[in-house]
This record gives structure tokens, sequence and C-alpha cells, in this order.
């Protein structure tokens, strides 16, 4: 269930099949990664930046740990930057070094920071809209989204939280199982 003070007003109204708007960013390597690269892929989202001395590091650690469960590379994972003036591509290659990231499932990105806030807010709505966008206006959530092939959220989890961890991979599970013929 949708947080009600997460869902950005813009989208307060649309009742049913609401989903991950369009966006193009830059991983980890210098690639450009869009929807395209996610298109008919279950995937697990979230927002962090680099140098959090905070939640971040235990939700990456928590994010490895789910990265090295994984059996196939049908699922995908895809992490956000909300400090991308600090996190660069060189930045973000050097943690991804550093945490162990698999290139092959796992998107560090950065770019434009309205549209990662308006993706953390209006599409995985995951946040709540507070501030205006000034240089002190920051995401910081420690959740971890679900997200189906369809674009749609399954579920919120505490990234911070091993039962909350647990829970997502036995929900990862049953959404696999509803693809299979």
């Amino acid at each position: 269930m949708v947080n009600p003070e997460l869902v950005d007003s813009g989208v307060q109204y649309i009742k049913k099949y609401h989903t991950i708007a369009d966006f193009s960013l830059t991983n980890q390597n210098g690639e450009t990664v869009t929807q395209a690269d996610y298109a008919d892929k279950i995937y697990i989202a979230d927002f962090f930046f680099t140098t959090c001395p905070t939640i971040c590091p235990i939700m990456t650690k928590n994010m490895v740990a789910i990265q090295n469960r994984l059996r196939d590379n049908d699922i995908l994972l895809l992490s956000h930057s909300v400090t991308p003036e600090i996190d660069s591509v060189t930045q973000l290659k050097k943690y991804a070094i550093e945490q162990g990231v698999n290139d092959g499932i796992w998107n560090l990105v950065t770019g434009d920071k309205k549209q990662i806030y308006d993706l953390a807010r209006k599409s995985y709505m995951a946040v709540k809209t507070d501030g205006n966008g000034g240089p002190f206006d920051m995401i910081h959530t420690e959740n971890f989204m679900l997200v189906d092939k369809k674009r749609q959220v399954r579920g919120y989890y505490n990234g911070t939280k091993q039962e909350e961890i647990e829970q997502l991979m036995r929900d990862l599970e049953i959404l696999k199982a509803s693809y299979e013929d």
C-alpha cells in the first residue's frame, strides 16, 4: 500500500495502472540507461548517494546481498543517485567497484536532478514532495521498490531492515512465478 502522504499531487487522482515514467540517465560505466533497458523485466529500485553516512551504506549492503541471491539475470537492480552533482560517472564507478556491484544486472545512475526527483516523487512515490528543488532539497529514503514487467510498483520495503529484505525476496518469487506459463 502506498502511503498517501508520498503521492505527489499531480498523480493523486490516477486510480489504476500508474507506471514508472520514461527516463534517460547515465550509469556507472558512462552508458545511457532508459526504461527500454528495463522493458519486460522485474526490477528493484532505490534512491541513494555515495557520500551518505547514515542509511545508504546499510541499504547498499542489503542491495549487494539481494544481487548475490538472484539466480538469474531476469531480475535487475536500479539505484538512482539523489546527489547527481556529486555522483559523477567516475564517482559511481569507484563506488560500484568498492561495493561489489555486478554491472550486468545493477545500474547506479546519475543525471538531471529534476528528472531523478520527479521519478522519486511522481513515479515511484517513494518520498514526500517537500522542498523546492533548491541546492539543499534532497530526497533521502530507505525504500526499496519492487517493480513489475509493466513498470508498476508492486511493493515498498525498508531497505535497512533484514526482515523487510526477506519479505521483498518472498514477494519477488511470487511475482516471478506469476509470469511463468
